[in-house]
């Protein structure tokens, strides 16, 4: 991965979406649209999402935010289900940086 463009940290409730696999998504808080948004002209590489870095109880993956309204969403990876037991409406505590490409 690249250089981190911006941090962040929250509580999210596990939602599900019946958009692409893994169904399974964490929502990030309206009040980061605007600074996701921004790193976004550097780190999107198209459609809109955006490259990230995760962490959720110890568990670093790699992944995009898709855009949903005025959030994005965070794509919960099946093995980081598996991994960390994030299941549909449980609250997590995410660690999130948006990464350069």
């Amino acid at each position: 991965m690249g250089d981190v463009l911006a941090s962040f940290e929250f509580d999210a409730t596990v939602i599900e979406w019946r958009g692409p696999a893994p169904f399974l998504f964490a929502p990030v808080p309206e009040e980061y649209y605007g600074e996701i948004r921004c790193a976004a002209r550097q780190a999107s590489y198209g459609w809109g999402v955006v490259p990230v870095e995760a962490k959720i109880d110890g568990v670093t993956f790699s992944t995009s935010l898709f855009p949903r309204g005025d959030t994005y969403l965070l794509p919960i990876k099946v093995a980081v289900q598996r991994a960390t037991g994030a299941a549909l409406n449980q609250r997590v505590r995410i660690k999130l940086s948006v990464v350069a490409l």
